[in-house]
């Protein structure tokens, strides 16, 4: 939806309201204008009503639900000070403090208008107005009403889901707020209870081994050992006596006998990082374990039977190097009973500040500058998680009095330059968004996304949302 928008055409606001017609109430003594706002509405397939005084659009306001008001500055042959207009847009925005207010003011109440869009008006048109704008702008508002209503709806959803989980569910305390987090956090509390293999890819420090420990939390075996093997730390020689253990003599500097992670994990969960690196020959015997519980240690030709959960993870295309040979595929498949993707970081900006905050740990009485938030949100974060945890850490030990600025970031000059330049804006959506977490506070909004309160305002202008 980013980018500038055009002059309504008739029938875009039906659109937004799914083929429902808005509604726009107008409050004016004046019959005449009234009747041609009616006319012109009416054109553009949007439903107005009328009323001739504050106290009937009040009144009506009480009783009936409407999409924006249009409303008058003076309501008195007697004065010209625009008082009548600014008693009522104070009582709808006490009464009704989302629904957008457009003022229609002659020039003398103009100063009046102003500091009303300033107290939260929408906006003001002078008579005679301009049809192509009074639409425009009407479209705005009602476009941007229905996204809030929407945003506001999926927030909702997506907290009573957090809450039922959290309720139900261990979640080991990871924090998350972007939706492609919570997709994967809500599947894998699911599948944990179910005693199969579970594959969690994704790129290196996304937090794979945190999906794993929320899965064994909420198992069958939750109160059994977890057990955690990077395949990739280890020589290949080794990851086979990592596995499955190892006599006395069985290899080079095996001095005594040893239980493999297979052992240890009886009765849990072993977690098995960067699965790719395993050589064939371990595939191979971890293929049997997977199969029939039972392997033997190196070096020896008894048996040992166990019980073991297996969760494993990789940031490699086992599918490219199953093609390449270097990965069996009924291993694969033996693995890959459910797989859950964790996309990168970069894939989930709405976890980037949250993350960032929560890493500050011992540093919790400090802030982020909002020149701070736009470069931690600007930055691609090849190194995910990880990365953004290693960046907190260093701010809080450097930050200054309790601000972290960007200079305390210690991020390559690029992201200081995206602040600067403006790179990577925030879209319509977003914005939207931010606003509606924000209750419509343009600086609530704006400090959650990294700018000032000037920048949003002019980011706002430029997309053609409308000020609530």
């Amino acid at each position: 939806m980013a980018g500038q928008v055009e002059i309504a055409a008739p029938g875009t606001a039906r659109q937004c309201y799914a083929n429902a017609m808005p509604t726009v109430l107008i409050i004016d003594d004046n019959a005449a204008v009234a009747i041609a706002l009616e006319v012109l509405f009416s054109l553009h397939d949007i439903d107005a009503v009328r009323a001739a005084s504050p106290e009937a659009g009040l009144a009506l306001l009480a009783r009936q639900p409407v999409d924006l008001v249009i409303q008058d500055m003076n309501f008195s042959a007697d004065t010209t000070s625009g008082e009548e207009g600014t008693a009522l847009f104070r009582a709808i925005r006490e009464r009704h403090p989302d629904l957008p207010v457009i003022l229609l003011t002659a020039w003398t109440h103009l100063d009046a208008a102003v500091d009303l869009v300033k107290a939260g008006a929408a906006d003001y048109l002078a008579k005679p107005w301009d049809d192509n704008r009074l639409i425009a702008t009407v479209n705005n508002l009602i476009e941007l009403g229905v996204t809030k209503r929407a945003l506001h709806q999926r927030l909702q959803t997506e907290l009573r889901q957090r809450r039922e989980l959290e309720r139900g569910y261990d979640l080991r305390g990871m924090v998350w707020q972007d939706p492609a987090t919570e997709r994967v956090v809500h599947l894998a509390c699911q599948v944990a209870r179910a005693d199969v293999p579970v594959l969690i890819s994704g790129p290196n420090g996304t937090g794979k081994e945190c999906i794993a420990n929320i899965i064994q939390a909420n198992s069958s075996v939750r109160d059994g050992p977890f057990v955690v093997l990077n395949c990739g730390a280890l020589p290949a020689e080794l990851i086979e006596a990592e596995l499955f253990g190892a006599e006395a003599g069985a290899y080079t500097g095996a001095s005594k006998a040893r239980e493999g992670k297979f052992e240890a994990a009886d009765g849990g969960t072993l977690f098995l990082d960067e699965i790719g690196n395993l050589p064939l020959a371990g595939q191979m015997k971890l293929l049997r374990v997977l199969e029939t519980g039972r392997f033997e240690r190196l070096g020896s030709n008894r048996e040992r039977q166990v019980k073991v959960r297996v969760v494993s993870a990789t940031n490699a295309d086992l599918q490219a190097m199953i093609k390449a040979g270097s990965f069996r595929e009924d291993l694969f498949y033996r693995l890959n009973v459910i797989e859950l993707r964790l996309p990168p970081l970069s894939g989930r900006p709405a976890d980037i500040l949250p993350l960032a905050r929560h890493f500050l740990g011992a540093h919790q009485n400090l802030h982020l500058h909002p020149s701070a938030q736009a470069a931690l949100l600007a930055h691609p974060w090849p190194g995910n998680v990880r990365e953004l945890k290693n960046v907190m850490a260093r701010a809080g030990l450097l930050a200054q009095g309790d601000t972290i600025k960007v200079g305390d970031l210690g991020l390559p000059a690029a992201a200081a330059i995206a602040v600067e330049d403006g790179a990577r804006e925030p879209d319509r959506d977003a914005i939207g968004l931010a606003l509606s977490r924000a209750g419509g506070v343009v600086a609530q909004a704006a400090a959650e996304l990294g700018l000032s309160r000037q920048a949003l305002y002019r980011r706002m202008e430029r997309l053609g949302i409308a000020r609530s």
